[in-house]
Protein backbone atom coordinates (compact mmCIF):
# COMPACT_ATOMS: atom_id res chain seq x y z
CA UNK A 1 0.00 0.00 0.00
CA UNK A 2 1.03 3.20 -0.43
CA UNK A 3 0.01 6.15 1.65
CA UNK A 4 0.36 10.13 1.43
CA UNK A 5 -0.03 12.47 3.08
CA UNK A 6 -1.48 15.08 0.85
CA UNK A 7 -3.74 18.94 1.09
CA UNK A 8 -6.23 19.73 -1.86
CA UNK A 9 -6.35 23.18 -1.15
CA UNK A 10 -4.16 25.79 -0.14
CA UNK A 11 -5.51 26.36 3.18
CA UNK A 12 -6.55 22.49 4.03
CA UNK A 13 -4.93 20.59 6.78
CA UNK A 14 -2.85 17.60 5.51
CA UNK A 15 -4.43 14.54 5.03
CA UNK A 16 -3.74 10.64 4.90
CA UNK A 17 -4.45 9.18 1.40
CA UNK A 18 -3.74 5.78 -0.57
CA UNK A 19 -2.53 6.13 -3.79
CA UNK A 20 -4.06 3.76 -6.57
CA UNK A 21 -4.31 3.77 -10.26
CA UNK A 22 -3.32 7.62 -9.87
CA UNK A 23 -6.04 8.51 -7.74
CA UNK A 24 -5.70 9.75 -4.04
CA UNK A 25 -8.11 8.03 -2.24
CA UNK A 26 -8.79 10.03 1.23
CA UNK A 27 -8.99 7.36 4.25
CA UNK A 28 -11.36 9.34 6.46
CA UNK A 29 -13.63 9.43 3.55
CA UNK A 30 -12.87 6.11 2.53
CA UNK A 31 -14.36 4.57 5.64
CA UNK A 32 -17.41 6.95 5.91
CA UNK A 33 -18.74 5.29 2.51
CA UNK A 34 -18.27 1.68 4.38
CA UNK A 35 -19.69 2.77 7.98
CA UNK A 36 -16.21 2.21 9.30
CA UNK A 37 -13.89 4.90 11.67
CA UNK A 38 -10.47 5.06 9.93
CA UNK A 39 -7.77 7.46 10.21
CA UNK A 40 -7.03 11.20 8.99
CA UNK A 41 -2.79 11.07 9.53
CA UNK A 42 -0.39 8.79 8.70
CA UNK A 43 0.78 9.08 12.60
CA UNK A 44 -2.67 7.94 13.97
CA UNK A 45 -2.75 5.18 11.37
CA UNK A 46 0.52 4.03 12.72
CA UNK A 47 -0.47 4.32 16.10
CA UNK A 48 -3.75 2.06 15.61
CA UNK A 49 -1.40 -0.97 14.14
CA UNK A 50 -1.91 -3.57 11.76
CA UNK A 51 -5.79 -3.89 11.79
CA UNK A 52 -6.02 -0.13 10.66
CA UNK A 53 -4.60 -1.14 7.82
CA UNK A 54 -6.27 -4.04 7.16
CA UNK A 55 -9.36 -2.29 7.31
CA UNK A 56 -7.84 0.51 4.58
CA UNK A 57 -7.63 -2.85 2.52
CA UNK A 58 -11.15 -3.93 2.86
CA UNK A 59 -12.85 -0.77 2.51
CA UNK A 60 -10.70 -0.20 -0.72
CA UNK A 61 -11.97 -3.68 -1.86
CA UNK A 62 -15.51 -2.67 -1.17
CA UNK A 63 -15.76 0.28 -2.79
CA UNK A 64 -13.78 -0.61 -5.45
CA UNK A 65 -15.46 0.88 -9.15
CA UNK A 66 -18.08 2.24 -6.98
CA UNK A 67 -16.56 5.27 -4.87
CA UNK A 68 -18.81 8.29 -3.71
CA UNK A 69 -17.82 11.44 -5.16
CA UNK A 70 -15.12 13.40 -3.62
CA UNK A 71 -12.97 10.55 -1.87
CA UNK A 72 -11.13 10.13 -4.62
CA UNK A 73 -8.53 12.53 -5.93
CA UNK A 74 -6.06 12.74 -9.19
CA UNK A 75 -2.97 12.89 -7.98
CA UNK A 76 -2.06 15.57 -9.87
CA UNK A 77 -4.51 17.89 -8.41
CA UNK A 78 -3.35 17.79 -4.83
CA UNK A 79 0.24 18.69 -3.22
CA UNK A 80 1.77 15.90 -1.57
CA UNK A 81 3.05 17.10 1.95
CA UNK A 82 6.22 15.18 3.53
CA UNK A 83 4.46 11.54 4.53
CA UNK A 84 4.88 12.42 8.00
CA UNK A 85 5.19 16.11 8.00
CA UNK A 86 5.94 17.14 11.82
CA UNK A 87 8.15 13.84 13.40
CA UNK A 88 6.97 12.99 16.85
CA UNK A 89 11.03 13.49 17.70
CA UNK A 90 14.33 13.28 15.88
CA UNK A 91 15.05 11.02 12.76
CA UNK A 92 17.78 8.74 14.16
CA UNK A 93 20.45 9.22 10.94
CA UNK A 94 23.30 6.44 9.66
CA UNK A 95 26.51 7.40 8.75
CA UNK A 96 29.08 5.48 6.92
CA UNK A 97 27.01 1.91 6.39
CA UNK A 98 28.02 1.51 2.88
CA UNK A 99 31.57 0.41 2.21
CA UNK A 100 32.70 2.68 -0.95
CA UNK A 101 31.15 5.74 1.06
CA UNK A 102 33.55 5.18 4.19
CA UNK A 103 36.42 5.08 1.84
CA UNK A 104 35.06 8.52 0.14
CA UNK A 105 34.57 10.14 3.69
CA UNK A 106 37.88 8.91 5.30
CA UNK A 107 39.60 10.58 1.76
CA UNK A 108 37.71 13.95 1.71
CA UNK A 109 36.36 14.06 5.40
CA UNK A 110 39.20 12.77 7.49
CA UNK A 111 36.99 10.35 8.92
CA UNK A 112 38.88 7.00 9.85
CA UNK A 113 39.32 4.37 7.41
CA UNK A 114 38.07 1.30 9.19
CA UNK A 115 35.08 0.13 9.20
CA UNK A 116 32.47 0.90 11.88
CA UNK A 117 31.85 -2.01 14.49
CA UNK A 118 29.16 -0.83 15.40
CA UNK A 119 26.28 1.86 13.66
CA UNK A 120 27.46 5.48 13.57
CA UNK A 121 24.32 7.31 15.13
CA UNK A 122 23.19 11.13 14.74
CA UNK A 123 20.23 12.93 14.99
CA UNK A 124 18.54 15.36 12.59
CA UNK A 125 15.51 18.07 14.32
CA UNK A 126 11.92 17.23 13.13
CA UNK A 127 12.49 20.85 11.53
CA UNK A 128 14.29 19.46 9.08
CA UNK A 129 11.29 17.78 7.35
CA UNK A 130 10.33 19.30 3.85
CA UNK A 131 8.10 17.15 1.08
CA UNK A 132 8.59 16.68 -2.26
CA UNK A 133 8.87 19.63 -4.31
CA UNK A 134 9.91 21.99 -1.51
CA UNK A 135 13.10 23.87 -1.34
CA UNK A 136 15.86 23.09 0.11
CA UNK A 137 17.72 26.06 1.59
CA UNK A 138 21.11 27.24 1.03
CA UNK A 139 22.50 30.29 3.41
CA UNK A 140 25.78 31.13 2.03
CA UNK A 141 26.59 32.64 4.86
CA UNK A 142 26.55 29.08 6.71
CA UNK A 143 27.90 27.27 4.44
CA UNK A 144 29.54 26.88 0.55
CA UNK A 145 29.65 23.17 1.10
CA UNK A 146 26.69 22.05 0.49
CA UNK A 147 26.11 18.45 0.07
CA UNK A 148 23.62 15.46 -0.77
CA UNK A 149 22.70 12.08 0.27
CA UNK A 150 19.93 9.82 -0.82
CA UNK A 151 18.61 7.33 1.45
CA UNK A 152 16.35 4.23 2.35
CA UNK A 153 13.96 5.53 5.29
CA UNK A 154 12.56 2.84 7.37
CA UNK A 155 9.47 4.08 9.87
CA UNK A 156 8.87 2.22 12.91
CA UNK A 157 5.39 0.58 13.14
CA UNK A 158 5.45 -0.81 16.38
CA UNK A 159 7.26 0.10 19.96
CA UNK A 160 10.75 -1.53 20.05
CA UNK A 161 12.72 -1.84 23.32
CA UNK A 162 15.64 -4.28 23.15
CA UNK A 163 14.60 -5.86 20.61
CA UNK A 164 16.66 -8.84 19.03
CA UNK A 165 17.64 -8.73 15.44
CA UNK A 166 15.27 -11.68 14.82
CA UNK A 167 12.11 -9.91 15.80
CA UNK A 168 13.51 -6.31 14.44
CA UNK A 169 11.41 -6.56 10.79
CA UNK A 170 8.10 -7.09 12.68
CA UNK A 171 8.52 -3.88 14.52
CA UNK A 172 8.36 -2.05 10.37
CA UNK A 173 5.73 -0.03 9.15
CA UNK A 174 7.14 0.83 5.92
CA UNK A 175 9.35 2.74 3.78
CA UNK A 176 10.27 6.19 2.35
CA UNK A 177 12.97 8.27 0.59
CA UNK A 178 14.96 10.51 2.68
CA UNK A 179 17.99 13.14 1.44
CA UNK A 180 20.60 13.53 4.45
CA UNK A 181 21.58 16.91 3.44
CA UNK A 182 24.70 17.87 4.95
CA UNK A 183 26.41 21.04 5.24
CA UNK A 184 30.27 19.64 5.76
CA UNK A 185 31.51 23.06 6.69
CA UNK A 186 29.36 22.81 9.49
CA UNK A 187 30.94 20.18 11.34
CA UNK A 188 32.12 20.93 15.05
CA UNK A 189 34.60 18.92 17.10
CA UNK A 190 33.58 16.10 15.60
CA UNK A 191 29.56 15.98 15.77
CA UNK A 192 27.30 16.37 12.96
CA UNK A 193 23.87 17.51 14.43
CA UNK A 194 24.61 21.03 13.34
CA UNK A 195 26.05 20.02 9.98
CA UNK A 196 23.46 17.50 9.48
CA UNK A 197 20.23 19.50 11.48
CA UNK A 198 19.21 22.53 10.12
CA UNK A 199 15.74 23.75 8.48
CA UNK A 200 15.29 21.98 4.96
CA UNK A 201 17.78 19.29 5.20
CA UNK A 202 15.54 16.50 5.44
CA UNK A 203 13.56 16.03 1.88
CA UNK A 204 11.38 13.02 2.51
CA UNK A 205 9.01 11.37 0.65
CA UNK A 206 6.51 11.50 -1.60
CA UNK A 207 4.55 8.52 0.01
CA UNK A 208 5.27 5.49 2.69
CA UNK A 209 5.03 2.12 0.86
CA UNK A 210 4.09 -0.47 3.77
CA UNK A 211 6.43 -3.26 4.45
CA UNK A 212 3.77 -5.84 3.22
CA UNK A 213 4.56 -4.53 -0.27
CA UNK A 214 8.10 -4.41 -0.66
CA UNK A 215 9.77 -7.75 -1.16
CA UNK A 216 12.97 -7.29 0.28
CA UNK A 217 14.03 -3.73 1.44
CA UNK A 218 17.93 -5.01 1.48
CA UNK A 219 17.55 -5.28 -2.69
CA UNK A 220 16.20 -2.15 -3.89
CA UNK A 221 18.29 -0.12 -5.89
CA UNK A 222 18.94 3.53 -4.91
CA UNK A 223 20.11 6.56 -6.94
CA UNK A 224 20.36 10.69 -7.41
CA UNK A 225 20.65 12.67 -9.44
CA UNK A 226 21.99 16.67 -9.98
CA UNK A 227 20.26 18.46 -12.70
CA UNK A 228 19.96 15.03 -14.55
CA UNK A 229 23.15 13.88 -13.94
CA UNK A 230 23.33 10.26 -11.82
CA UNK A 231 25.72 11.20 -9.05
CA UNK A 232 24.58 8.25 -6.74
CA UNK A 233 23.71 4.47 -7.81
CA UNK A 234 23.74 1.35 -5.64
CA UNK A 235 21.96 -0.89 -4.08
CA UNK A 236 20.76 -1.05 -0.08
CA UNK A 237 22.20 -4.89 0.03
CA UNK A 238 25.22 -3.01 0.23
CA UNK A 239 24.67 -1.98 3.94
CA UNK A 240 27.16 -2.43 6.22
CA UNK A 241 24.39 -2.65 9.01
CA UNK A 242 21.01 -4.07 8.02
CA UNK A 243 17.76 -3.01 8.88
CA UNK A 244 17.38 -5.78 11.73
CA UNK A 245 20.97 -4.59 13.21
CA UNK A 246 19.74 -1.32 12.97
CA UNK A 247 16.81 -1.80 14.97
CA UNK A 248 18.39 -4.00 17.36
CA UNK A 249 21.19 -1.46 17.95
CA UNK A 250 19.18 1.51 18.52
CA UNK A 251 16.38 -0.04 20.73
CA UNK A 252 19.27 -1.54 23.01
CA UNK A 253 19.38 2.13 24.57
CA UNK A 254 16.72 4.24 22.81
CA UNK A 255 13.18 2.94 22.69
CA UNK A 256 12.01 3.33 18.86
CA UNK A 257 7.96 4.39 19.08
CA UNK A 258 5.46 4.53 16.17
CA UNK A 259 6.57 6.62 13.92
CA UNK A 260 10.11 7.01 14.39
CA UNK A 261 12.24 6.80 11.52
CA UNK A 262 15.66 5.82 10.50
CA UNK A 263 17.76 7.38 7.83
CA UNK A 264 19.66 4.40 7.09
CA UNK A 265 22.54 5.82 5.19
CA UNK A 266 24.42 6.89 2.10
CA UNK A 267 25.89 5.12 -0.90
CA UNK A 268 29.51 6.45 -2.44
CA UNK A 269 29.13 9.06 -4.82
CA UNK A 270 28.42 12.48 -2.74
CA UNK A 271 30.13 15.65 -3.38
CA UNK A 272 32.14 15.95 -1.29
CA UNK A 273 33.73 12.57 -2.29
CA UNK A 274 34.02 13.56 -6.19
CA UNK A 275 37.13 14.96 -7.76
CA UNK A 276 36.76 17.81 -7.94
CA UNK A 277 34.28 18.11 -5.18
CA UNK A 278 30.90 19.35 -6.23
CA UNK A 279 28.40 21.36 -3.92
CA UNK A 280 24.67 22.02 -4.24
CA UNK A 281 23.98 25.61 -5.19
CA UNK A 282 21.05 28.18 -5.81
CA UNK A 283 19.10 27.14 -9.14
CA UNK A 284 20.24 22.96 -8.61
CA UNK A 285 17.48 20.92 -8.87
CA UNK A 286 17.86 17.17 -6.83
CA UNK A 287 16.18 14.07 -7.59
CA UNK A 288 16.43 10.91 -5.63
CA UNK A 289 15.05 7.88 -6.08
CA UNK A 290 14.52 4.09 -4.17
CA UNK A 291 12.96 1.16 -6.27
CA UNK A 292 9.70 0.72 -5.56
CA UNK A 293 9.66 3.58 -3.10
CA UNK A 294 9.27 6.79 -5.25
CA UNK A 295 10.87 9.59 -6.40
CA UNK A 296 11.67 12.99 -4.52
CA UNK A 297 12.43 15.64 -5.85
CA UNK A 298 13.41 19.50 -4.86
CA UNK A 299 15.46 22.34 -5.88
CA UNK A 300 17.64 24.87 -4.20
CA UNK A 301 16.92 27.97 -3.04
CA UNK A 302 18.84 30.64 -2.01
CA UNK A 303 17.82 32.62 1.50
CA UNK A 304 19.45 35.16 3.86
CA UNK A 305 21.85 37.77 2.29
Amino acid sequence: MKLVTYRDSAAGEGRLGVVKDGLVIDVEYLGDAVGEVLPSSMLELIDLGPDAQASITRALAATDGARPAGIAVPQENVRLLAPIPRPRKNIFGIGLNYTEHVAESARALDTSVELPQEPVVFSKPPTTVIADGEPIQHNANMTQMLDWEVELGVIIGKRATRISKDDAMSHVFGYTVINDISARDNRRAGQWIFSKGQDSYAPMGPAIVTADDVADPHDLELWLKKNGEEKQRSNTKFMLFNIPELIADLSSGITLEPGDIIATGTPAGVGAGRVPQEWMWPGDVIECGVEGIGILRNPVVKIGD
